[in-house]
């Protein structure tokens, strides 16, 4: 690719080529949450909020085991759950969060996770991003869900432009263009590379894919 080839690429060349880099170096990036049902998916994404991944996946194991199903989470009191969820952070809001969920599981949806996004919106600790992850996920649906690496790395590399400045601008604009069976795998390719590679402090571009194509790169090795 010649080196000017990035300046003069129109949008939908940066989305094909930044795919396909995605594609060769990823090809089996999926979710780092464990979960055996989509009952223990919701339950972890809901902790995972402002949350790392690793933490979460210490503390669901024995969450999962004394609350199997959503009957004995909605059955729990509020002390009983807080002490396996008291090292993520908020664990008060989100202890509330996952009694009001598992207690709307029971009462409305037959203890079944819904697998529309507006019904997964009416459930307690579920914003959009967390429902479109169920989406994804469990029902392989395009769904893109946008959290901060995800807003991040989508900005960085002028997949979406700088007037894009909420999470669903982002979410529209990735759905616009990236083809409908891509999305799912799409989001994990966002979120692995802001995780490991595209920090929010400290980008290790050195060992980046994609800076070639990255117009961030680009801005920050002129400005050095």
């Amino acid at each position: 690719m010649p080196s000017n080839f990035t300046d003069t690429m129109t949008l939908s060349q940066r989305y094909q080529a930044i795919l396909a880099r995605f594609e060769e170096e990823m090809p089996d990036a999926q979710t780092e949450l464990r979960f055996e049902t989509p009952f223990q998916l919701l339950v972890a994404v809901i902790l995972s909020a402002q949350c790392t991944d690793k933490r979460v996946n210490m503390v669901t194991p024995p969450l999962f085991a004394a609350f199997p199903t959503p009957e004995a989470l909605a059955a729990a009191e509020s002390d009983e759950v807080f002490e396996y969820v008291r090292s993520v952070s908020y664990p008060n809001n989100k202890t509330r969060s996952l009694i009001g969920m598992a207690r709307k599981l029971v009462e409305e949806f037959g203890s079944e996770v819904p697998s529309t996004i507006d019904e997964l919106l009416t459930i307690p600790g579920v914003g959009r991003k967390t429902a479109n992850v169920i989406l994804s996920v469990v029902y392989d649906r395009a769904a893109m869900a946008v959290d901060t690496h995800v807003f991040r790395v989508s900005h960085r590399l002028g997949l979406v432009p700088t007037t894009a400045t909420t999470p669903l601008a982002v979410e529209r604009r990735l759905v616009r263009h990236i083809p409908e069976d891509k999305i799912g795998r799409a989001h994990h390719w966002l979120i692995l590379h802001g995780r490991y590679i595209c920090k929010a402090r400290r980008p290790e571009c050195e060992v980046c894919f994609l800076t070639d194509l990255c117009p961030y790169y680009k801005t920050q090795s002129a400005q050095r």
